[in-house]
């Protein structure tokens, strides 16, 4: 157990027996009068946010999450598989994946995040490389400044295409690196 003021962003913490990541945390108070601690945490099993405060002294158990690699495999509607090495398969449903669903390609290297023995999310490469597959040109004179356009990138579900942020010179079939954290385009891998 841990008192609060030892809980940082990022902890996987139990509150009333449910797991929550600390997404944010504020500090209020003095050293006399005793500090306060508000927190935004999201639910980990329903990804329902939660607002709330804690004093200083208040006790938590922090949860270490077991983590798998696994590869996405495919799409049985409304659950989406992944496999592991031993061939041992996983189901998650679509809003515990969040950003990541805007990235997932069949084949694709990631790791299963466990609570309890069940995969309840899984956690993307920093970077990757996707493929352009639909960018509007670029038009002659607006060079100006550091101008962006949006341009569509590949991925597994058709429905969930994504966009990306990309300077002008970002055209269509060229593979680009993006940042899954900060959904950033990075650089051009190959045009």
């Amino acid at each position: 157990m841990k008192p609060a003021k030892e809980i940082r962003v990022g902890n996987i913490i139990m509150v009333d027996a449910k797991p929550f990541i600390v997404l944010r945390s504020d500090v209020n108070g003095s050293s006399r009068t005793g500090f306060t601690y508000k927190w935004k945490m999201k639910n980990l099993l329903t990804n329902a946010p939660l607002e709330n405060v804690f004093r200083g002294d208040d006790k938590f158990d922090v949860v270490v999450l077991d983590k798998k690699p696994v590869t996405y495999s495919y799409f049985a509607d409304p659950l989406y598989v992944f496999m592991d090495e031993e061939y041992n398969q996983y189901e998650i449903e679509e809003e515990n994946l969040g950003d990541a669903l805007n990235y997932l390609k069949d084949g694709m290297e990631c790791e299963a995040v466990f609570y309890d023995g069940k995969a309840i999310s899984v956690e993307l490469p920093t970077t990757i490389a996707r493929l352009v597959v639909y960018s509007e040109p670029a038009v002659k004179g607006n060079t100006s400044g550091n101008v962006l356009k949006e341009a569509k990138i590949e991925n597994a579900i058709e429905s969930k295409r994504h966009t990306v942020q990309v300077p002008l010179f970002v055209s269509q079939d060229d593979i680009i690196e993006i940042d899954t954290r900060t959904n950033e385009y990075k650089r051009v891998v190959r045009n």
